[in-house]
């Protein structure tokens, strides 16, 4: 066995378990057209695929204005991304999409690993602002504020308009689709993100987990995927996935989780 085969079965899984359904899960109404799936949602459109079918030069035009087509005129949404990876084929389908009218948003590693690997203890010093405390946000009268300031904080980080709504958020809350935590100092959320099961998979992901800048290096985000983690392996989940950023990726990196490829989402705008 090469080293690289724990990657390839990662990947594998990866690719076989949380592309097309499993991406459709919260939708509201999904289309088929040859390999894509296009799903709207309260955020906008979305196309998966688990991979292209062959699709190639004019084929790949043709898949593509369809798309387009029907998110401009069969759907009300003001923008779709059209979710790529890095070991997609064809090679040149980044070249064919701008072409098309999509605009690339920056690249993010997709890291995959055993849950248990992140489900560590994580001592937290106190701040000059006071001690740290990590903790899930329950359904209840609290929520909507929890939420309302786990989001505000979300935005001041990475910017709105593509995370979800308070509504959507307290909805998947309720729902049991999703658990949200969040490292607060006093009354101020300064680190928030997501634990969200695959249903019918192996899989949770997490996501969000941004830090407010004079926060960092405090090993509060590793605290909070740490926390979700412990979380994930109490619900008998296996493997975690996450999207992440050149800051995020060094500290799961040395929690073990392993980059097994990228993702560059491609976004259609009215």
């Amino acid at each position: 066995m090469t080293s690289e085969a724990p990657d390839a079965a990662l990947l594998a899984a990866y690719d076989e378990q949380l592309r097309t359904e499993a991406e459709m899960a919260r939708a509201h109404d999904v289309q088929r057209d040859g390999p894509l799936w296009w799903g709207v949602f309260d955020h906008g459109g979305f196309v998966s695929y688990r991979d292209l079918g062959g699709l190639a030069g004019a084929s790949l035009d043709e898949a593509i204005e369809r798309t387009v087509a029907h998110f401009r005129d069969e759907t009300a949404v003001e923008s779709f991304e059209w979710k790529s990876r890095g070991h997609d084929e064809p090679a040149d389908l980044a070249e064919r999409l701008v072409a098309h009218g999509l605009v690339a948003e920056p690249d993010e590693t997709v890291m995959v690993g055993e849950a248990s690997l992140l489900a560590v203890d994580v001592p937290l010093a106190d701040t000059p602002h006071g001690p740290v405390v990590v903790r899930r946000i329950e359904p209840g009268p609290a929520a909507v504020s929890d939420l309302t300031r786990m989001l505000e904080a979300q935005e001041s980080v990475f910017g709105g308009g593509r995370g979800p709504s308070v509504g959507s958020a307290l909805r998947e809350l309720e729902e049991g689709g999703s658990e949200f935590w969040i490292a607060e100092v006093g009354d101020r959320v300064v680190c928030g993100g997501r634990l969200t099961p695959v249903e019918g998979t192996d899989f949770a992901g997490i996501w969000g987990g941004s830090t407010l800048p004079e926060f960092r290096g405090r090993g509060i985000y590793r605290a909070l995927v740490a926390a979700r983690a412990r979380s994930a392996v109490a619900r008998g989940i296996r493997l975690i996935h996450s999207d992440c950023t050149d800051m995020s990726r060094p500290i799961l990196e040395r929690s073990g989780l392993r980059a097994v490829t990228t993702t560059t989402p491609y976004v259609w705008t009215r």
